[in-house]
């Protein structure tokens, strides 16, 4: 046998893996190879500076055999019987302009390469993308246009994550509905033993899937010091990921949302999942900077022409004092239902709570006013709400018709001659159905009286009944009510929507979401005191968070019936502002607390919410925050500090302020006897003129915080 024949005899008894391709990052850092493994098998696999991040790990989708399906009841799957025609590698290199955020520019650099598949017994295509960044990368499956493969419906998607340890993970339990939870610290190996316990059983919507089952974005650490995060980024017209873990071999894979069928997608070619991503780095401070720009480089650009009306707001509302209890949303007693179309509320006999009055809403705008806060939320202004939720009731709302009490174009002509607008509210109770018939007129009521921003949202089970929250077709939901506010020139803040993927870098007047566990919890016990310091490594990895801070009367008794108290101390809610970061933010507490305050209040006043620059100082999940911000359009810089009930000490050089430039800065610190549990309200007050270079020391007390403004000195 000749030489030559000798190596193709050798190359053809070699198996598939060793035909590995590898693309790496713009630096190197990390590297990421693809090979077809045992029976054709999709398999890909990760490592950072030469550590294992993603140990050997298969890709595929399972389909359903349905009438609805091109194949029918003949389906088969695409996991494996797959061979390579083809793969294209690419450099990509662009600096984009997000309308808002943490910074003023975002680099989109990465190495791309795209693997041509088919499967040889059905010839379907499939293409599967990789990008590679310098703190991570993406995947996501693509299928063309093709005669063998049409339409078809997901059964599951299998794409798998095999971690190279028992990582310690922060985590919330996997669930088709809510979000609202509070993140549990583990072993990956311990996520089963705590499951139960770990879920809020008495949320309004509670549908867990496996004993292993959790939410992304995921953030880890391992023991030699790697934080890893798994999210997914651009999640249009596909179900929300939730990853379920084999605890015996340390594998997640992929969990589809279902539909009221069961099924997780219906799929038209051509088309794409979403991507998969896998952030790693050896810095946490990555995790909350680097880490969210992934998830936004991989969406689309911006796809509104004119973004002039997009703009940040500082808000106050009706809200609170209904949280806690003190007033209602609803109007009246009197009846255990309403018929919307039945009642003439002329007649209806108030039941004296009611807190969307004329009186009170008044005092809110004159309030947003006098404190340079552009907008006033009211919720319950709208007839309806007597019995909204939990019974799954379809015509809850009509989203156009006001309660007796609240004069909707007396107060908005009000507030207009004040230079305030108001906020406008959609409660859904989950109707989707009745939204979607109801949502042009509403729209319409919106442009009518002067409304630019919408807070919506989605309490209680879905309708159409047996669907989910982070469903295909939910999320189809959500970007509809977006896309079409973009025509009313409507910003969008969803509440109990899904999370995030960085879909607001393309349509950017979604503003915010809640999908997390928000300040309202601290009205019904509390959350852990590390609740914000890990949030930005989990829930905010995809856009911003609707959180509600500024509540410095901490303790609720002292002007309600409400026992429970905010797990933080009035610095600490000062910190937030900055550490839950977004271009929306409420200074929620009533105004009386606020005067009794008001000097405090004053950072919440001066603090900007939307950045050019942001320097993560000091970081680590659970634990610690310290992050610097450059409010846009300004020379003026806000500095702060959020940590856990262990306090925190923080050592902080000015380096990023200007040079040659000196800087006025106001400080507010916790006391030193202060602690979010025994002595909340104690904060200290300062002012100093420092410059670059300069140091900063803060004691930061258990659940505690700091927050600085800095301005250049005249």
């Amino acid at each position: 046998m000749n030489k030559i024949a000798s190596i193709i005899s050798l190359a053809l008894l070699m198996p598939l893996a060793a035909l590995a391709q590898t693309v790496k990052s713009p630096d190197g850092n990390v590297s990421l190879t693809f090979s077809l493994t045992g029976n054709g098998v999709p398999t890909y696999e990760m490592t950072y500076k030469n550590k294992a991040v993603v140990k050997p790990s298969h890709l595929g989708l399972e389909l359903a055999k349905d009438k609805h399906a091109s194949k029918g009841l003949r389906e088969t799957s695409l996991m494996d019987g797959f061979t390579e025609t083809g793969s294209t590698k690419s450099t990509f290199d662009e600096t984009w302009t997000p309308v808002w955020g943490q910074y003023a520019k975002i680099r989109n650099h990465y190495n791309e390469m795209a693997v041509n598949l088919t499967q040889s017994a059905t010839k379907r295509k499939m293409t599967i993308r990789f990008r590679v960044y310098n703190i991570g990368m993406g995947l996501r499956y693509e299928f063309p246009q093709q005669d063998s493969l049409v339409y078809f419906v997901i059964k599951d998607e299998h794409t798998q994550f095999a971690m190279a340890g028992d990582h310690t993970a922060w985590w919330l339990p996997g669930d088709y509905d809510t979000q609202e939870q509070e993140t549990q610290e583990s072993k990956l190996s311990e996520i089963r033993a705590r499951f139960h316990d770990a879920v809020n059983w008495n949320n309004s919507s509670v549908a867990v899937f496996s004993p292993t089952g959790v939410q992304t974005a995921l953030q880890m650490k391992t023991k030699d010091g790697l934080y890893i995060n798994i999210h997914e980024a651009a999640c249009i017209d596909y179900a929300t990921m939730h990853l379920n873990l084999d605890d015996k071999n340390m594998v997640f894979e992929s969990w589809l949302t279902p539909d009221a069928t069961g099924m997780k997608g219906y799929m038209q070619t051509p088309c794409n999942t979403p991507w998969r991503t896998v952030a790693v780095s050896d810095d946490a401070r990555d995790m909350l900077s680097e880490a969210n720009n992934l998830i936004y480089n991989l969406n689309e650009p911006c796809k509104i022409k004119d973004t002039s009306w997009i703009h940040p707001t500082k808000y106050c509302g009706v809200w609170w004092e209904m949280i806690v209890g003190r007033n209602s949303w609803n109007y009246t007693d009197e009846y255990p239902s309403i018929k919307l179309d039945s009642i003439d509320w002329s007649k209806v006999k108030p039941n004296g709570r009611h807190g969307a009055n004329n009186t009170e809403v008044r005092k809110y705008i004159d309030f947003a006013a006098a404190n340079g806060l552009s907008e006033v939320l009211v919720e319950g202004w709208n007839v309806g709400w007597e019995d909204w939720a939990n019974h799954w009731k379809d015509y809850v709302f009509d989203f156009v018709t006001p309660y007796p009490d609240f004069d909707i174009k007396a107060l908005n002509d009000y507030a207009h001659s004040k230079g305030v607008k108001l906020m406008m509210h959609n409660e859904t109770s989950s109707s989707v159905v009745n939204y979607e018939r109801h949502l042009e007129a509403a729209y319409n009521l919106m442009n009518k009286y002067g409304y630019d921003a919408v807070k919506s949202g989605y309490v209680g089970d879905i309708i159409p009944r047996g669907d989910h929250h982070f469903s295909q077709p939910m999320n189809n939901h959500y970007l509809y009510c977006v896309k079409e506010a973009a025509k009313h020139h409507i910003m969008v803040n969803a509440h109990e929507a899904t999370r995030p993927t960085g879909i607001a870098r393309t349509w950017p007047n979604l503003v915010g979401n809640e999908s997390a566990r928000g300040t309202e919890y601290e009205a019904f016990g509390g959350s852990y005191p590390n609740h914000t310091v890990i949030l930005p490594f989990t829930r905010l990895q995809g856009g911003p968070m609707d959180y509600t801070p500024g509540i410095l009367e901490t303790q609720l008794k002292t002007w309600s019936d409400n026992p429970s108290y905010v797990h933080t101390t009035l610095a600490g809610q000062l910190a937030l502002y900055l550490v839950m970061w977004g271009p929306l933010q409420m200074a929620a507490d009533l105004p009386e607390n606020y005067a009794k305050y008001n000097d405090a209040f004053q950072f919440i006043k001066d603090v900007a919410i939307d950045w050019s620059d942001s320097k993560y100082i000091e970081a680590e999940p659970a634990r610690y925050i310290t992050v610097a911000r450059k409010a846009k359009g300004s020379d003026n810089w806000f500095l702060a500090g959020k940590c856990d009930e262990h306090g925190h000490q923080s050592t902080v050089k000015l380096d990023f302020l200007d040079k040659g430039r000196k800087y006025e800065a106001t400080i507010y610190a916790d006391a030193k006897n202060a602690s979010y549990d025994k002595n909340p309200k104690a904060y200290v007050i300062t002012k100093r003129t420092v410059k670059k270079g300069d140091t900063l020391k803060f004691t930061e007390a258990p659940g505690g915080g700091f927050a600085v403004s800095l301005k250049p000195a005249r």
